[in-house]
C-alpha cells in the first residue's frame, strides 16, 4: 500500500472528515488534500508519526503485518 492509500485509510478509520483531520494534526486543509489525491507526496516520517499518534489515542487499530 502506498503513503496515499495509507493516509486516507487512516483518516477514514479515525472516523474524522478532512477538516476534522486538519484540525486535529493543525494540517492546511489544501495540504490534505493533496497528499490524499496525489498532487503531492507526503513525507514517510510525517505519515509514520500521524499514524502513531492515532494508534496511541486509541482513535485506529493497531495493523497486523
Amino acid at each position: 500500500m502506498n503513503s496515499r492509500d495509507y493516509l486516507i485509510e487512516l483518516r477514514n478509520e479515525s472516523g474524522m472528515s478532512r477538516k476534522e483531520f486538519c484540525e486535529y494534526f493543525e494540517i492546511p486543509y489544501r495540504t490534505l488534500q493533496d497528499w490524499e489525491l496525489g498532487n503531492r507526496k507526503m513525507p514517510d516520517y510525517l505519515l509514520r508519526l500521524i499514524a502513531y499518534k492515532l494508534k496511541v489515542e486509541g482513535l485506529v487499530k493497531q495493523r497486523k503485518s
